[in-house]
């Protein structure tokens, strides 16, 4: 990973946990910074906002590592 980038905090060191409520059911939905999105038990999806740079940032691949930036077009569906 890249030293110094403020877009990869949220996939170094320890997880940061936030929680959303849910627009649909008002249930929380737990969503650790490594996840790019996670599903409530209503079936909407919530969304991470901290990984927008994974988005549009050329250095993305190489700042967060192959398997985590792979996993993340995989969940995240990045056109």
């Amino acid at each position: 990973m890249i030293d110094g980038c403020p877009g990869a905090i949220g996939f170094k060191g320890a997880q940061e946990l936030k929680i959303k409520i849910c627009p649909e059911c008002g249930e929380e939905i737990e969503i650790f910074s490594r996840d790019a999105c996670m599903q409530c038990s209503c079936g909407f999806t919530a969304y991470n906002d901290s990984q927008t740079c994974l988005k549009w940032c050329k250095f993305a691949r190489e700042c967060i590592g192959e398997e985590l930036y792979d996993k993340f077009l995989k969940r995240f569906a990045i056109p």
